[in-house]
């Protein structure tokens, strides 16, 4: 897997969370397709510097939701992206998606920011708004006034 995962330990999201999240994304957008072999358990915590324990539960909570599935002959392997959890289909993001977080990346590095704050700001903003998720749908802050 050559794509970054960076673990950002000033951020009150534990290092699990962010394993587990950064692989869906990576799912989610393309960048691991259906069939790729993630990296084993130790080789991927010894790279983030985590116990193993750490990518272990990643790992499993991605199989959970059906993202990868895991066996001692391949190891772990991309299952594919799910939009909810009765569609099969992988499907990646509609493009105006990833037009949009393009966009969101141009404008973090304009302003300064490296890719670990522009990381550590989008992971911080998704989980406010997680935090006002209520019967599978989003609700912003401020939405209702």
């Amino acid at each position: 897997m050559e794509a970054r995962i960076v673990i950002d330990l000033g951020t009150a999201t534990p290092p699990y969370e962010q394993v587990k999240t950064q692989i869906a994304s990576l799912i989610a957008v393309g960048e691991l397709h259906t069939g790729a072999r993630l990296p084993t358990i130790r080789s991927l915590a010894g790279d983030l510097g985590v116990a193993a324990g750490t990518v272990a539960r990643a790992y499993k909570e991605l199989e959970a939701v059906g993202l990868v599935t895991s066996n001692r002959r391949q190891g772990t392997v991309v299952s594919g992206y799910r939009q909810a959890p009765a569609e099969s289909e992988t499907e990646p993001p509609a493009p105006e998606v990833l037009a949009a977080v393009d966009q969101l990346l141009d404008a973090g590095e304009q302003a300064g920011l490296d890719a670990k704050a522009l990381h550590s700001l989008l992971q911080g903003r998704l989980s406010q708004r997680a935090t006002h998720t209520w019967s599978g749908q989003t609700r912003r802050p401020g939405a209702d006034k």
